[in-house]
């Protein structure tokens, strides 16, 4: 029920603890396992457990607000599955540096020890993020929550694993991999992150077998040709034909190798003669393969050299290229040095420069799955959006490599395989196993190796629903209505649910997959620590309120486009929700009790315009969120709220809400402002449901949350909203006449306080008529205090005018302007403008400045120049008016 006036100012953070909490404790949040209502699913892109809410996070989970809100809204059974991601490596780090920190290691307390320190730490520290997303206003289901290593999760985990190994589909193998040194741990391509470095591309003599000459060979990691098996050239390279041996030797070593021919090989990079090192590199791997060439291993997983490099063993890779490089020099082996920019891969968790590297690992064989997923996008199963990711998709998913699932740490699902010592078969099961099934034997050991956390995440959708078991909450819910997502996680993450929702469920996981953009810095860059522009969300909804920065997220939320965020845009819709809050406390001053129905007959010309444009915003804003275009949501709303309500409706009306226009009129736009505000409340409520629900408790005849409230199209009648196109073209002419004389206030500077004339002529009826019958609206409204409304004539002396759509404006400046004082002003601002035009013209003339001023603040200096010409071309044209008026 009403609770009466609001206060003067609005204050976010009291008001959004409150909220939270009452919602939380009204479980209105909650879905049903069944319900006769539509259900509308999303499971959360889970953050690690170690994560803390930054701009990827805001930007995403606000957009899964707005959806899930807006779904309650219009009365479906909404599940917003919650949870966080055990996030192996990053995990494991985090405990390790606490167990560093106390002068321990995790080997020296050991594994189930250390477990048990990870669990500990995840009940004190861990999660911190799901107080933070709170924070931001997202509505949860929190009483679903799930963890990635939670017991049911893992249940689904292994009955996975196992139903992909006696499918034939995982295996364990020797496969080039990448490692990272420092994690010690295999890593997926995805994980691996590619940064441009400066290098040096060095070209290296390897001499014939038995004859003069050599082939020259170019790398950028010298280091690892002591596992070079073979040289490699284009069978079409004409430079290769005719070759005085099939075989070079091996600089600093005494090892002969045979040069091969792989159209692999590109006859314009480098000298056209590749080093072939099937250990160290996932091409030569495939080259290694395709031509039965020996493996050679000579880094080790701790990144120090092995026996293979001979006298360089045991010294650290770096160096070893160090020492190589000068052994190649002394023996006259290297020809030259080339600087070369190139792409080197570093661990997207500890950012070490990661070692392709030849392993032992578990791989799902990804073909069949990917085919299968392939066809669910290509058939319209699921549709990815905006479409043009869906090319990004098919790609990735047609190049797609076997996936590499197991890693070298102690946090995470230990995969379910027992090796035998007896007769070295594995035995994988759903139950831990006393025997090997091969011969029965006791002596068998658990793989120590974890899978990859991606592994678990990629059975989100079903197994946070409670798979393998047939529950209600799966019947009810899976498929998803749709997955929010970044587009850096399109084949970490949704490529690999698209597979394992599809051959576990037989159905693809999620109907649509909505990818957006980046935040990025004011100018566009992305954030980063190093850059010093990271904006940090939690400080932004302390200064200025979650309502303020989840609007702005929305409203630059373009598909396809990043966001170019900064400060001074989310303090401007600060002033938007301060917009609101005050039209909101102005409109509660009047409504006194509930008005359920309003007489059409008594109603204004901006009553029926303010309501006959509540019905197209409320379709179009339903029809942009729909379609996932946030933005255009947004953007319809905000200009309904602050031009149409805010500016003009409510000024219109004042005259009758002050009782000047009598007692029925009074009441019947009193009803319609009710009208428009309860339902201009619950479309702004999926994006600021903080001020939303803080005015619905203060309005009249309002019963409980905003979150029960309908949206308005659900249950829309002529009666309750009619749309009145007439009414619409009526004050759009009104709008018009009104704007084009405060123009003319505004380029005559002057005082608003002055009432001025208007004469205003029109050929068009229907438009005379309009004006006719709302002069007392323009009058009020343009401030004033005569107006003279006929069909076009003669033009009047000295007066400004304005063209008003059919409408001729004319105001009449005789008596209101002193011509010649007017003038002399405006002339002494063009001075001055002129001034400041001329610094900036020599600012951008001076070469000093244009080469060594940053980019930026050449811009700025453009802009104000551009700025102040259009500003001087402004007062020219006055001034000639002025001219002209007092001729």
């Amino acid at each position: 029920m009403s609770e009466g006036l609001i206060d003067k100012g609005y204050s976010p953070k009291d008001v959004e603890r409150k909220w939270y909490e009452f919602w939380e404790k009204e479980g209105l949040f909650s879905a049903m396992d069944e319900s006769d209502n539509q259900p509308f699913s999303i499971v959360i892109p889970p953050p690690n457990v170690t994560g803390v809410l930054h701009m990827g996070h805001a930007l995403n989970n606000t957009l899964q607000d707005i959806l899930c809100r807006y779904r309650r809204l219009m009365g479906d059974n909404v599940l917003w599955m919650p949870g966080t991601d055990h996030a192996g490596i990053a995990t494991q780090n985090v405990v390790e540096k606490k167990l560093a920190s106390e002068g321990k290691t995790r080997h020296e307390i050991g594994r189930e020890k250390f477990i048990e320190e990870v669990w500990k730490w995840k009940e004190q520290s861990g999660s911190a993020i799901i107080g933070q997303l709170k924070h931001l206003g997202a509505s949860c289901d929190w009483s679903r929550e799930r963890f990635t290593m939670d017991e049911g999760l893992s249940k689904a985990v292994r009955k996975v694993f196992v139903k992909l190994y006696d499918d034939g589909l995982i295996y364990k193998g020797k496969y080039i991999i990448n490692w990272c040194p420092r994690c010690n741990t295999a890593l997926a391509d995805l994980e691996v992150e590619h940064e441009e470095k400066e290098g040096v591309l060095y070209h290296i003599n390897y001499p014939f077998e038995g004859a003069e000459g050599g082939l020259i060979v170019a790398t950028t990691r010298p280091e690892t040709m002591f596992g070079d098996t073979a040289v490699a050239v284009n069978p079409e390279d004409p430079r290769f034909r005719n070759l005085p041996s099939d075989k070079v030797r091996l600089p600093l070593t005494d090892r002969i190798i045979p040069i091969i021919r792989d159209a692999y090989v590109s006859t314009e990079f480098g000298t056209g003669a590749l080093k072939v090192t099937p250990a160290h590199d996932p091409n030569d791997f495939e080259i290694a393969s395709r031509h039965n060439i020996d493996y050679v291993k000579v880094i080790g997983d701790d990144g120090t050299m092995l026996e293979g490099a001979g006298k360089f063993q045991g010294l650290d890779r770096n160096k070893c290229r160090t020492e190589a490089v000068a052994a190649l020099k002394e023996a006259g082996l290297l020809v030259k040095e080339d600087p070369h920019v190139h792409g080197v891969g570093h661990c997207y968790r500890c950012k070490t420069v990661i070692e392709p590297n030849l392993s032992t690992q578990w791989f799902v064989k990804v073909k069949p799955l990917a085919d299968k997923a392939i066809a669910a996008v290509e058939n319209g199963r699921t549709r990815i959006i905006p479409s043009t990711w869906s090319k990004t998709y098919y790609e990735w998913m047609y190049n797609i490599r076997d996936w590499c699932i197991s890693r070298q740490i102690w946090w995470g699902h230990q995969i379910p395989a027992w090796n035998c010592a007896d007769c070295n078969e594995i035995t994988v099961s759903l139950e831990d196993p006393s025997s090997c099934k091969a011969c029965g034997s006791k002596n068998i050991k658990q793989d120590e190796d974890v899978l990859d956390t991606w592994f678990s995440s990629a059975l989100w959708p079903f197994s946070t629903m409670g798979w393998p078991e047939n529950t209600k909450l799966l019947e009810t819910f899976y498929p998803t209505s749709v997955l929010v997502t970044g587009f850096d996680i399109l084949f970490f993450w949704v490529a690999r649910m698209m597979m394992m929702g599809i051959y576990f469920m037989d159905e693809v996981p999620f109907k649509d997959v909505y990818v957006h953009a980046l935040v990025r810095d004011e100018n566009g860059q992305k954030m980063s620590k190093s850059k010093g522009n990271v904006i940090d969300p939690l400080g932004i909804i302390d200064v200025y309120g979650a309502d303020a920065f989840r609007y702005t997220l929305a409203v630059f939320a373009a598909m396809g486009r990043d966001i170019k965020l900064s400060e001074n845009r989310i303090e401007g819709y600060r002033h938007f929700i301060n917009k609101i809050w005050n039209a909101s406390r102005f409109a509660l001053m009047h409504l006194d009790k509930d008005y359920p129905e309003f007489d059409m007959k008594q109603l204004s010309l901006p009553d029926k315009w303010m309501l006959s444009r509540l019905y197209n915003t409320t379709a179009t804003v339903s029809t942009a969120l729909d379609e996932y275009r946030f933005n255009d949501a947004a953007s319809i709303l905000y200009k309904f709220v602050w031009n149409e309500f805010c500016d003009w409706y409510v000024e219109a009306i004042k005259p009758i809400l002050f009782g000047k226009k009598g007692e029925e009129k009074m009441v019947a736009t009193k009803a319609v402002l009710l009208r428009v505000l309860k339902d201009m409340l619950i479309m702004l409520h999926p994006f600021i449901p903080f001020v939303t629900e803080e005015i619905w408790h203060r309005l009249p005849g309002t019963e409980g949350s905003i979150m029960k409230a309908d949206y308005p199209t659900v249950n829309y009648t002529a009666q309750r909203v009619p749309y009145i196109p007439e009414a619409e073209v009526s004050m759009e002419a009104v709008i018009a006449v009104i704007s084009g004389i405060r123009n003319i206030r505004g380029e005559m500077n002057i005082n608003p306080s002055v009432e001025l004339e208007a004469i205003l002529q029109t050929d068009n009826p229907f438009t005379m008529d309009t004006l006719i019958s709302n002069q007392d609206l323009i009058i009020n409204l343009a401030r004033l205090k005569s107006i003279e409304i006929g069909k076009p004539g003669e033009r009047p002396k000295s007066a400004a005018t304005a063209i008003a759509g059919e409408v001729s404006v004319f105001v009449p400046l005789v008596g209101v302007i002193d011509f010649a004082k007017e003038a002399e002003r405006l002339e002494k601002e063009m001075a001055k403008v002129s001034k400041e035009m001329d610094s900036l013209s020599k600012k951008l003339e001076n070469p000093e400045f244009t080469s060594k001023a940053p980019e930026k603040v050449i811009k700025k200096v453009k802009e104000d120049h551009d700025q102040a010409s259009e500003k001087h071309g402004k007062l020219q044209a006055n001034l000639d008016k002025i001219k002209n008026f007092s001729s």
